[in-house]
């Protein structure tokens, strides 16, 4: 049966495609906010960055213990709930005047815990809604319509923000929050309450995810080539505003409209990632995405005004099309080998370490910004994003054509055999 005959993948996929509207609306006002009404310096736009990533270092590895204790859906909800009430603050705040960037940084840290603990939580609740056999196909089409709601959120944006201004536009993010919330009690699939042991030990448990996670023969190299990816990218995402207002002179209402196109390459990398990794193969793909789309990253520091927005759009669309693509294959991947019980661990696990890295890469594109200028910065960062492709080039992945199916195994598949 297809996932969009699949009821509760539907309603899981409605609610968060809604969500992460209100999320690129976000990213677009925030900024704008910092950038245009609090006259925010690079350092400032960076630790603006920083602050929304630096729950995953912080709680990470706690949230996949919790998340293995307890029921997925209501913490989702509950995450939700908050980060609507907290977004609601900034609109408050921007509307009357008070708004400081001190208000900005606190909100973005207390709404980074709570997506911490939400996509900790969802990558363990799809398995079970989805089943193994098309988590592929579901995070394939959970990225396209990241992409399109990024479209939407970005075109949107920019228009509220020309037609309201800053102080109301981020008030949308508020309303999305809470329809996703709404949207999650939709789902019939019944979850049941983690067996709970005679005794639990929360550093045993804890430590259990790194332990499975770097024991493994593959996933190390994984882990290391995201986290170089998410560093650089950051570098590049937390001077995108103040790069595409100061260098490339554009207005509010253009920025919103080239942030939109720069995401047609996100929607294309998912409708594709599921079709080209069976015909690239699942190994060669996690490589093969970085080191032949890497590249476009490039574009962005060649952008100059008055034709930089195309090389601009078209760079970052690259990079969107990369994210995607290797996105796909490597979280199915994750998910597919690693045991139920340890799916909440091991994704915080992973995700501690590769985004863990994220407020130290928008923190230094802001003061390598500040101190050697964007444009150089963003030099630096486009090389990195390629270079991340290596670690896994160079690993046994490079001598593989697909990864084991089966969640016991973890053996690859050599090149042009089959698993018997």
């Amino acid at each position: 049966m297809s996932l969009w005959r699949h009821r509760d993948f539907l309603v899981l996929w409605s609610g968060r495609t809604l969500s992460e509207v209100g999320d690129a609306v976000s990213l677009l006002a925030v900024p704008l906010l910092a950038v245009t009404v609090l006259d925010a310096s690079a350092v400032e736009v960076g630790v603006l960055t920083a602050t929304r990533m630096l729950a995953y270092l912080l709680i990470s590895l706690p949230a996949g213990v919790w998340v293995d204790r307890i029921r997925k859906r209501r913490l989702m909800v509950a995450c939700h709930l908050l980060r609507a009430a907290l977004v609601a603050t900034v609109a408050a705040g921007a509307w009357s005047g008070w708004v400081t960037m001190a208000h900005l940084w606190a909100v973005t840290l207390f709404s980074g815990v709570c997506t911490v603990l939400y996509e900790t939580a969802h990558h363990s609740f799809l398995p079970a809604v989805v089943g193994p056999d098309r988590l592929l196909d579901a995070n394939g089409k959970l990225a396209t319509t990241y992409s399109v709601s990024q479209i939407a959120g970005y075109g949107a944006g920019g228009a509220l923000v020309a037609a309201l201004g800053v102080a109301r536009t981020v008030g949308v993010d508020a309303v999305a929050y809470l329809l996703n919330a709404a949207s999650l009690l939709l789902v019939r699939h019944r979850e049941e309450l983690p067996a709970r042991p005679a005794r639990r030990h929360f550093y045993a448990e804890l430590t259990a995810g790194l332990s499975y996670v770097f024991r493994h023969p593959v996933l190390p190299r994984l882990v290391a080539a995201s986290a170089t990816l998410n560093f650089f990218s950051q570098m590049i995402f937390a001077l995108a505003v103040l790069f595409l207002v100061r260098d490339l002179r554009l207005s509010e209402e253009s920025v919103g409209v080239v942030l939109a196109l720069t995401t047609l390459g996100g929607i294309t990398g998912g409708l594709v990632s599921g079709r080209l990794a069976r015909r690239v193969g699942t190994a060669r793909i996690v490589w093969a995405a970085p080191l032949g789309l890497g590249w476009t990253a490039l574009l962005v520091p060649l952008a100059q005004p008055g034709w930089g927005p195309a090389a601009y759009t078209a760079g970052m669309a690259g990079l969107g099309a990369f994210f995607a693509i290797y996105n796909a294959a490597s979280i199915s991947y994750r998910q597919r080998v690693c045991p139920p019980r340890l799916l909440g661990r091991m994704t915080a696990s992973v995700r501690w370490v590769v985004f863990g890295v994220m407020p130290f890469g928008a923190l230094g594109g802001g003061l390598l910004g500040d101190w050697l200028g964007v444009r150089p910065t963003l030099w630096i960062a486009a090389a990195g994003v390629w270079a991340s492709g290596l670690w896994l080039y160079f690993s046994p992945l490079r001598r593989a054509r697909d990864l084991a199916d089966g969640v016991a195994e973890r053996e690859l598949i050599p090149s042009g055999g089959r698993h018997g």
